[in-house]
C-alpha cells in the first residue's frame, strides 16, 4: 500500500459526472485533495538525516571511478534501483571530527569544534527547524536506536531522542489519555512558571559576574525553548491528529527488540515517510547506533557489533562481515528510498522533496579516520538537486587518490572539501538564509 492515511472521504477524481448520456469528468477539486494541500500550496521542504556508527569497511566501499558511469560498490548494490535519484559522494571530512568516537558523532551535523572550553554548536537540521516549525505540529524528530540523537540546539545542547518506535507513534498519532482540556491547563501552568523563571532570571543577571551571567544565558536559553514549544503546542491542541488505518497502526505502534535490525530500522524509517506525509513535522534526524557498539544482526549471521567489527586489525573474517552489515544497512536504506519514491503528498512523491543524507563521521573506523566519509545524498530534485552521479573529491587534478592502500585515507586528499559544504548546501535548499555553515567554505555546485 503506497499511503498510510485513512481517507476514505475524498472524492476521487476519477468519479464523473453522468446525465443527458455523456459522463465529464470532474475537475481537481478541494474535496479530492489529500491531507493539508488545500491549506498549504507551496510544496513543503523536508530534509532527513541518518547516521550510520562506525564507518564502513572502505576497501570493500570505495568506487573508484567518478562521474556518470561510476559503479556501486558491492555493499551499495540494494541502491542501483535509485541511481537516477541518488549521489555518492566521497572525500568529504570534518577537520574537527578525529579520533574520538563521541566527537565523530556529536559534530556529524554541527561541524564543532568541542573541546575543554568549547560546546558544540547548532546542528544544521535544528537551523532547518527554525524555518518549518511554524508549519508543522512538531518542529522535528529525533530518533535514535542506541545513544544520543544527532541535534543539537543553539546554544550547543543536545536535544533528546526516542527509541521505541510504539512511543514515537502515539506522541505523534494519539491524542493524550487525559484530554485537550487538561493538557491546556498543563501548558498554562507550565507556562506561569517559565513566566516566574524568566521574570526572577532577568532580577538576578545584573547581580552576576561575566562567568556566571554565560552560564545563566545557557539557561535561559533552555527556557526559552521550552516556552516556544508550549506555544506552539498549545496552537495545535484544536487541530485533529490525522487518522492512520488501522492495519498501520498495528504495525508501526508496537515495541521492536534490536535484535530484530531489519524490522526495527524499516518501522522507524515508515515512521518518517508518516511523519512527513502527515506534514507532522519537516525535519527528522536518525542515529541508528553508537558509535562505541552499533547494533549486531543475528537475523543474517552478524553477531559481533559494529564497533568489535571496525576494530578488525586487517582480520578477513571481520572485514568480509563488517562489509556483510554495511550491505544490511544500506539495503534497509534503500527500503526509506523505496517508501518516499512510493508515498505521495499532495504535489508529488515525497522523495521529490526530500533530502536524505545517509553516512557516518567516520570512514575507516579501526583507526577512527574521517578523511573520506561514506555519504550518500538522496532525493531533493524539486528542491533543486542534481543526482545520477559519483562526486569524487579524492580525485583531484594532482592527485588521483587511488594508492596501495584502497580505500584508506589518513589525511584529506581535498583539504577544502568539508562535510559543512554539503550541509550548507542543503540549509540554503530549505530555504536557510545563510552564506555559511560550521567551518564551510563554499557550496557543493556538483549536486545543484
Amino acid at each position: 500500500m503506497a499511503n498510510f492515511l485513512a481517507q476514505n472521504w475524498l472524492i476521487n477524481r476519477r468519479h464523473a459526472l453522468k446525465g443527458l448520456g455523456v459522463s465529464l469528468a470532474l475537475p481537481l477539486l478541494d474535496c479530492m485533495t489529500p491531507l493539508h494541500a488545500a491549506e498549504n500550496s507551496a510544496r513543503a521542504k523536508r530534509s532527513v538525516f541518518i547516521y550510520l556508527p562506525n564507518g564502513v569497511n572502505t576497501i570493500a566501499y570505495q568506487m573508484t571511478q567518478a562521474g556518470a558511469d561510476y559503479k556501486l560498490s558491492q555493499p551499495l548494490q540494494s541502491l542501483e534501483k535509485h541511481r537516477q535519484i541518488i549521489t555518492p559522494i566521497s572525500g568529504l571530512h570534518h577537520p574537527h571530527g578525529l579520533g574520538n568516537h563521541h566527537n565523530c558523532r556529536s559534530i556529524w551535523l554541527t561541524a564543532g569544534k568541542i573541546g575543554p572550553s568549547e560546546r558544540n554548536t547548532i546542528s544544521v537540521d535544528q537551523l532547518m527547524a527554525q524555518i518549518t516549525a511554524p508549519e508543522t505540529r512538531f518542529s522535528s524528530l529525533e530518533l535514535s536506536n542506541q545513544g544520543g540523537s544527532l541535534s543539537w540546539n543553539a546554544d550547543g545542547i543536545q536535544l533528546p531522542a526516542q527509541s521505541n518506535p510504539g512511543v514515537v507513534f502515539r506522541e505523534l498519532f494519539e491524542d493524550p489519555k487525559e484530554g485537550i482540556a487538561k493538557q491546556r491547563r498543563g501548558l498554562k501552568r507550565r507556562g506561569s512558571i517559565l513566566d516566574a523563571i524568566l521574570e526572577e532570571a532577568n532580577t538576578l543577571g545584573g547581580q552576576l559576574g561575566q562567568g556566571d551571567r554565560g552560564r545563566l544565558e545557557q539557561y535561559l536559553t533552555a527556557v526559552r525553548e521550552v516556552e516556544v514549544r508550549t506555544e506552539r503546542s498549545d496552537k495545535w491542541l484544536d487541530t485533529p491528529r490525522p487518522k492512520i488505518d488501522a492495519d498501520v497502526q498495528s504495525r508501526l505502534n508496537r515495541d521492536i527488540a534490536l535484535e530484530k535490525l531489519g524490522d526495527y530500522l524499516r518501522t522507524m524509517y515508515d515512521l518518517i515517510v508518516l511523519a512527513f506525509q502527515t506534514d507532522m513535522t519537516r525535519v527528522a534526524t536518525f542515529n541508528t547506533g553508537e558509535e562505541g557498539l552499533g547494533p549486531a544482526i543475528p537475523e543474517i549471521g552478524v553477531k559481533q557489533d559494529r564497533h568489535s567489527l571496525s576494530h578488525h586489525n586487517g582480520n578477513p573474517e571481520r572485514m568480509a562481515e563488517l562489509a556483510q552489515s554495511d550491505a544490511f544497512n544500506f539495503k534497509q536504506f534503500s527500503y526509506f528510498l523505496d517508501r518516499l519514491s512510493e508515498v505521495k503528498d499532495a504535489h508529488g512523491p515525497l522523495i521529490e522533496t526530500t533530502m536524505a543524507m545517509y553516512g557516518s563521521g567516520m570512514a575507516y573506523g579501526h583507526s577512527h579516520g574521517n578523511a573520506s566519509l561514506p555519504i550518500i545524498l538522496a532525493g531533493g530534485t524539486k528542491l533543486g538537486l542534481k543526482h545520477g552521479r559519483h562526486v569524487d573529491f579524492n580525485t583531484t587534478r594532482d592527485f588521483q587518490g587511488y594508492d596501495k592502500h584502497p580505500g584508506i585515507y589518513f589525511n584529506p586528499v581535498n583539504s577544502k572539501a568539508h562535510l559543512s559544504n554539503l550541509l550548507l548546501t542543503m540549509a540554503q535548499r530549505m530555504g536557510v538564509a545563510t552564506e555559511n555553515f560550521g567551518d564551510s567554505l563554499t557550496t557543493v555546485s556538483e549536486v545543484q
